[in-house]
């Protein structure tokens, strides 16, 4: 009971808390958002490598297949937090910015023999910024100032389950109810002769998302494995229709012009590939390589036409997306009765480009690196070994640039702790 409970009592902060995005980022208002690293905490030091990782003590929602490993006699939770300081410059101009957000919350089980099962709440996107821009017009007008801003995102409640089919051969499946509520507004100032004109696109999505996966193991020695991973995620439409409402405001005679447009079945995510290689050395050390494909660029999305005074569906507003990460995690000695050798240290850095276009030019792409730590918490049952509680701590710097767009710098620092509670044990008596 006192179990269910705490898990009721997480569960219901992470869906309180996922409409605080947390990122204030302005690249955020294109398509769905900002979207979000899936991996978990075990796997962010090393930059979010995990479609080949399998470990029986973690929580890996990249790769379903990776549900299979799960040890028989826990029960496993993974909670984590994060916060985030990033610097903007544009045309030599420079601010900071700070946000902390929490994560996401997930559970991992075996069902059974050979099949491992996951249940969580993580977020897929979010939205969060606010900036204003000011333009000279001329003597008469004088200076007249634009204003946007942002909120929201979307969220995933997932259930997934993995199952090894054969020795070498795990398959798995993620399916998750997508949701979530998404705004922007842009609005110009007044004068005398211009009136105030204030855009506010919004939608409400109820839908869901799946990926499959798959993992392949083979042993290349007697203390190696080298594994290799693949996803695939289902595309599709969303059903969500996405309103446009135009505000035209005179400050003179303060009459207001309201014009509203919708956008029937507007949004869709995208059909979306992944494929890993890891190899795995004994109990002491990882070493993995991670290559996504999103397919943004066959989408239409909604967008204001003023030529036409319409808001209607456009291709060529989002490309494809692609990243690859690499990453390590090495323990010296699982089992020493020395602290300092139980800690997991990760290292990893990635690359990847954006998946939305600005004013017809390609988004930044992104240049990121990784570090942590997993330092093992004592408890009752076992002081040393992979069956224990974990705290990991993980630091990641990445920087967002193109040419004649907003620099991003940002450090991020992700906190997780994953309880690992032996809730299947059975007790002998003599």
């Amino acid at each position: 009971m006192k179990k269910t409970l705490i898990c009721t009592v997480l569960l219901a902060i992470s869906l309180t808390a996922g409409a605080q995005a947390g990122i204030k980022s302005p690249y955020s208002q294109y398509g769905l958002g900002a979207l979000d690293d899936q991996s978990q905490s075990f796997s962010r030091g090393m930059n979010g490598v995990g479609l080949a990782l399998r470990r029986p003590n973690i929580a890996n929602t990249l790769n379903p297949a990776a549900y299979s490993a799960i040890d028989s006699l826990t029960m496993i939770f993974d909670v984590a937090m994060a916060g985030q300081l990033t610097n903007y410059k544009e045309k030599g101009k420079s601010v900071n910015a700070k946000g902390a957000t929490f994560e996401y919350i997930v559970g991992t089980f075996r069902l059974r023999k050979d099949v491992g099962m996951t249940f969580g709440v993580l977020p897929y996107s979010r939205i969060d910024y606010s900036y204003a821009t000011s333009q000279y017009l001329d003597n008469t007008n004088g200076t007249i100032t634009e204003s946007y801003g942002g909120s929201g995102g979307l969220h995933q409640a997932m259930l997934g389950v993995g199952w090894k089919v054969v020795k070498p051969l795990s398959l798995g499946v993620n399916v998750a109810y997508l949701w979530g509520r998404m705004e922007k507004t842009a609005s110009s100032g007044s004068t005398s002769y211009i009136n105030s004109l204030t855009k506010t696109y919004s939608a409400l999505v109820n839908s869901y998302n799946i990926k499959v996966g798959a993992q392949w193991e083979q042993p290349i020695s007697r203390r190696d494995m080298l594994t290799i991973g693949a996803t695939m995620g289902i595309g599709h439409k969303l059903n969500a229709n996405s309103t446009c409402s135009i505000v035209n405001s005179n400050s003179v005679t303060s009459s207001k012009d309201t014009t509203t447009f919708v956008a029937e079945n507007a949004f869709s995510v995208p059909w979306e590939y992944g494929v890993g290689l890891g190899w795995t050395h004994g109990r002491k050390l990882f070493v993995g390589a991670d290559m996504t494909l999103q397919k943004w660029g066959s989408l239409d999305f909604p967008d204001y036409d003023a030529l036409q005074n319409d808001y209607v569906m456009k291709s060529g507003l989002l490309k494809n997306r692609y990243m690859v990460n690499v990453g390590a995690d090495f323990v010296p000695d699982e089992m020493s009765r020395t602290y300092l050798k139980r800690v997991h240290y990760k290292i990893g850095a990635g690359l990847g480009n954006s998946y939305y276009k600005v004013n017809g030019q390609d988004g930044p792409k992104e240049v990121s690196v990784s570090a942590g730590f997993g330092l093992p918490l004592q408890n009752g049952w076992n002081t040393r070994g992979n069956m224990k509680p974990v705290l990991n701590v993980s630091a990641q710097w990445a920087r967002s640039s193109a040419t004649g767009l907003i620099t991003e710098n940002s450090f991020r620092i992700n906190i997780g702790l994953t309880f690992n509670e032996r809730w299947f044990a059975k007790w002998k008596v003599n």
